[in-house]
């Protein structure tokens, strides 16, 4: 196991990696005010690990109160399926000291997070995240939020949890595709602020891909070693934290146009960060080799680096127009002056964003 800190002073939490984790309920009691949870989970991951997770509580003195099976996919992060944890969290008579434990992927942890920061105005909140994606990106920082039909996490809140268990022999019932949805995240922090870890990817994405276990836990602990640095220097999102989104207002806009059923987020990301590479490079900044070295890493470990053929440019430039991330009535985007810096920007022409996307369809 290696375990890392998200160092947010008081409340600062520990994420503990490793194989063979779901059954260490200690990790979770520690770090619980007391000892009631309730497992969130859904309806494909539940049947899979809820019964280890939940064995794992109890053998450390941890009363399981309920557990919820959530429908499965992003086009199910709503309000309305919100309101379900919320009926069962009242039905199990969960109070203030009741903590919210996720275990699934990034819908799960995000809807599970913001029942929890909502419920009773705050409970504790456990992440047990079982895919790729999760684990190095969604379960880390505090980021809890809903859909709307009109933009993606548009109803949320920033609220951490208490500890992070990321069992990465979880991964090995994940389908290919969501593994390899997960890795676009990984690349992600290679390409905002770590050279060295590009570098590596390069060479060691087949061994990650084909779930070697060791390549495999290193490219978890990298990636949340950055995640965990940069929430530490910005836990809200006012500056570099920022930087995280690196492709994501494409992305967003990719998954909000085909209404959250045929792309997967890490796949919409992927495709959105080679456009931001190309916004980049059109504007100067970028490097063409540097772009090509992107799109190769992605390319060669099955993503997609180019948005959906039906989604026409006017309509992800109209999504994007209510990004979250706007400001001052200008959308903000993360763009890249070398393989391992990136800045954020509201002064792109609108004209040159038009031209990556269309050289990106």
């Amino acid at each position: 196991m290696k375990t890392l800190t998200v160092d947010l002073g008081e409340r600062s939490y520990p994420i503990h990696i490793g194989p063979a984790l779901l059954g260490a309920g200690e990790l979770i009691a520690a770090a619980l005010p007391a000892p009631r949870t309730v497992i969130v989970t859904n309806e494909t991951v539940g049947p899979l690990y809820a019964q280890r997770l939940a064995e794992g509580l109890e053998a450390a003195g941890i009363e399981v109160v309920t557990r919820t099976d959530l429908p499965d996919g992003e086009r199910h992060k709503t309000l309305a399926t919100l309101e379900t944890v919320y009926d069962r969290l009242l039905e199990g008579r969960a109070d203030r000291q009741t903590a919210i434990t996720a275990l699934g992927g990034g819908v799960v942890g995000d809807l599970a997070g913001f029942a929890a920061a909502t419920y009773q105005r705050g409970v504790p909140f456990v992440q047990v995240p079982t895919t790729l994606l999760a684990q190095v990106d969604a379960a880390v920082g505090g980021k809890t939020a809903v859909n709307h039909p009109r933009g993606k996490n548009m109803i949320g809140a920033f609220y951490q949890p208490r500890v992070v268990v990321a069992d990465t022999d979880t991964l090995n019932t994940l389908p290919d595709r969501e593994l390899r949805a997960g890795f676009a995240e990984v690349v992600k922090y290679g390409l905002i602020r770590d050279p060295a870890f590009f570098a590596y990817l390069e060479e060691a994405a087949p061994a990650i891909l084909e779930r070697e276990p060791e390549a495999l836990t290193e490219a978890v602990y990298r990636s949340c070693r950055n995640k965990a640095e940069v929430v530490a220097g910005d836990e809200r999102e006012a500056g570099q934290r920022a930087l995280l989104n690196l492709g994501h207002t494409f992305a967003h806009a990719i998954e909000t146009g085909t209404g959250y059923t045929d792309w997967l987020h890490g796949e919409a990301v992927a495709a959105g960060m080679v456009m931001a590479a190309e916004t980049s490079r059109r504007l100067g900044f970028l490097s063409g080799e540097a772009v090509d070295r992107t799109r190769a890493l992605l390319e060669r470990s099955g993503l997609p680096v180019t948005g959906p053929t039906g989604l026409a440019t006017d309509r992800y430039l109209e999504i994007m127009g209510v990004d979250k991330k706007a400001a001052a009535g200008k959308v903000r985007y993360v763009l890249l002056e070398d393989i391992g810096r990136a800045f954020v920007t509201g002064e792109v022409p609108e004209a040159t964003v038009r031209e990556a996307i269309e050289a990106c369809r």
